[in-house]
């Protein structure tokens, strides 16, 4: 499963951890996803899809 998004396409980011003696080293943001089951095209789809997206109303989740 790769961690993305979905809808936005949202991945992961890689930067430095910096230490207060200035030591960096790698460090990974993963996106909070969530799994969802949407509506896409009139049938119901299980999405995995970040909560900006979900906040913002980019997904319509089904109807129970």
């Amino acid at each position: 499963m790769a961690r993305r998004c979905e809808i936005c396409g949202k991945g992961r980011q890689v930067g430095h951890k910096v230490s207060h003696s200035n030591i960096k080293t790698k460090k990974v943001w993963l996106p909070n996803l969530h799994k969802v089951k949407a509506v896409v095209d009139g049938s119901n789809v299980r999405l995995s899809v970040c909560t900006r997206c979900l906040r913002s109303g980019k997904v319509v989740k089904r109807a129970i």
